[in-house]
């Protein structure tokens, strides 16, 4: 039965996926091929489109901005609620549409698309639950007989671009927000994967959204600049790398929202609160599922001294048995890294801190784009490898004497996403949600961990601004004030 599902989704990979110009799909400029991560073949085309059609989504979200902001509250969780229903109905297909274009295994794949249309149900959600307040104004003689109320009014028209790594559910964390806001909005999906977000489209024109509502246009990066430059955009919201600082500064007076990733830290404390066995398990699925490609995968774990041997031991074993191949292959829990180049360039990262004395506790051959998991430690800490983000399967040990060391190692970093602790202690946890510099602290699990309506984002380099629902629903939102006399 699986083998017969996964043949009809394949077959739905084997067309044409148009672009959406204000929630009509046309066939685009040009053509994109897509590829199968794994085989290297064309998996699909995709319509591809040029700064004309950039251009023209533009103008249609900047027109849709009072329809949008007219249509009820009822009807956006009306659209949500459908896309619930479609995603639903075409999980299979969606997840092996994913496992394929962006080579993700394809369990974590199914994965994904439950987060997608969880995102979409708590949107949903959202969409009639409007935040505002009263205002007490009467503070003075002079005030009495004033009221004061505050009501959040959409943003406007918002741009929005996604990375390759997870192309439905990062989508989804714009796309779903931005609907139950209010907001229309030009996306640009990556390149090397965006047949998820074109199925996302497809499903939307399907229902009575405003015209202009949505445009989703996959594009090259140079024609991309009219979504950050344009001044009919209210909004720019970017998930990706660094590049998005410079993005920022070209954005104007937008309003900019960035999550950049980093290179999350995990502690293992002497008293990890749990087995190590359990402890070892996480933080394998956290350092290498999808390849390590995910921003908050685990980089850096540091272990307590006195359990450092032990555990150092037990994960490497853990590592070395984690299979690696076909991602449509319902055992393989590594797959392929997005492409060739990304490969080399965490092979030479490894090559570098082995040259400046890490030891590789365990390690593989690269194959084109297949990296198996690696194990490191004694990683100089000037190396790329440890400064910056890995975005591959590899992780690094070391060992810590007490739990501050911990903490500043954790903090030692330019980026601050999610970090993970592993304690039995109170007073710890405690310590580590004040004094780690990060967005999030996961304790009793790593910092990979991510339920779609809680605030995620980081600071330092890995970011600003916050994802979550509620909280995209806040950056898309402004305040309105409103004061009334008593006469």
């Amino acid at each position: 039965m699986a083998k017969q599902k996964h043949g009809l989704a394949k077959r739905a990979l084997d067309k044409h996926y148009p672009c959406y110009l204000a929630n009509a799909p046309i066939a685009g400029a040009s053509e994109l091929d897509v590829l199968d991560k794994f085989t290297g073949e064309r998996a699909t085309r995709v319509g591809f489109a040029d700064a004309t059609l950039i251009r023209k989504a533009i103008v249609a979200a900047h027109k849709a901005r009072g329809p949008m902001a007219e249509f009820p509250p009822d009807k956006r969780r009306d659209v949500l609620e459908h896309c619930v229903r479609r995603f639903t109905e075409r999980q299979e297909e969606l997840a092996l549409a994913l496992c394929i274009e962006a080579g993700k295994p394809i369990r974590d794949a199914r994965g994904e698309v439950t987060r997608l249309i969880d995102t979409f149900r708590i949107a949903a959600g959202e969409a009639t639950r409007s935040e505002g307040e009263t205002i007490e104004l009467q503070i003075s003689p002079r005030t009495r007989g004033y009221r004061g109320m505050v009501k959040r009014v959409p943003i406007g028209a918002c741009s929005f671009i996604t990375p390759f790594n997870f192309p439905l559910n990062l989508v989804a964390h714009k796309v779903a927000p931005a609907l139950a806001a209010g907001c229309p909005f030009v996306l640009k999906p990556a390149a090397k994967t965006p047949v998820g977000a074109l199925i996302i489209g497809e499903v939307l024109a399907e229902t009575d959204l405003p015209r202009g509502a949505f445009s989703i246009l996959p594009c090259s990066n140079e024609d991309a600049s009219l979504l950050v430059e344009d001044e009919r955009i209210a909004l720019l919201s970017f998930t990706g790398g660094l590049v998005g600082w410079d993005l920022k500064a070209r954005a104007g007076r937008k309003k900019v929202v960035l999550e950049l990733g980093g290179n999350a830290a995990c502690i293992v404390d002497e008293d990890p609160g749990q087995p190590l066995d359990k402890v070892i398990e996480r933080m394998a699925f956290g350092a290498y599922y999808q390849s390590g490609q995910s921003c908050i995968s685990v980089q850096r774990i540091l272990v307590h001294k006195s359990l450092y041997a032990k555990f150092r031991k037990q994960f490497g074993e853990a590592v070395s048995k984690l299979r690696m191949g076909d991602p449509k292959d319902e055992k393989v829990f590594i797959g392929p890294m997005v492409d060739e180049e990304a490969a080399k360039r965490i092979e030479a990262w490894m090559d570098a801190a082995v040259a400046g004395g890490a030891k590789a506790i365990v390690r593989g051959n690269r194959k084109k784009n297949m990296v198996p998991a690696a194990l490191f430690e004694n990683v100089p800490r000037t190396s790329d490898l440890y400064r910056k983000e890995a975005f591959g399967p590899v992780a690094l040990l070391e060992p810590f004497d007490d739990f501050e060391d911990a903490i500043n190692g954790v903090n030692d970093s330019d980026f601050g996403l999610q970090a993970g602790v592993f304690t039995g202690s109170l007073a710890h946890t405690m310590r580590a949600w004040d004094a780690l510099e990060v967005g999030g602290v996961i304790v009793g699990d790593v910092p990979s961990f991510r339920v779609d309506n809680m605030p995620y984002g980081g600071v330092k380099l890995s970011g600003l601004g916050r994802e979550g629902i509620r909280s995209a629903i806040r950056d898309m939102t402004e305040e309105r004030l409103l004061v009334v006399r008593d006469v």
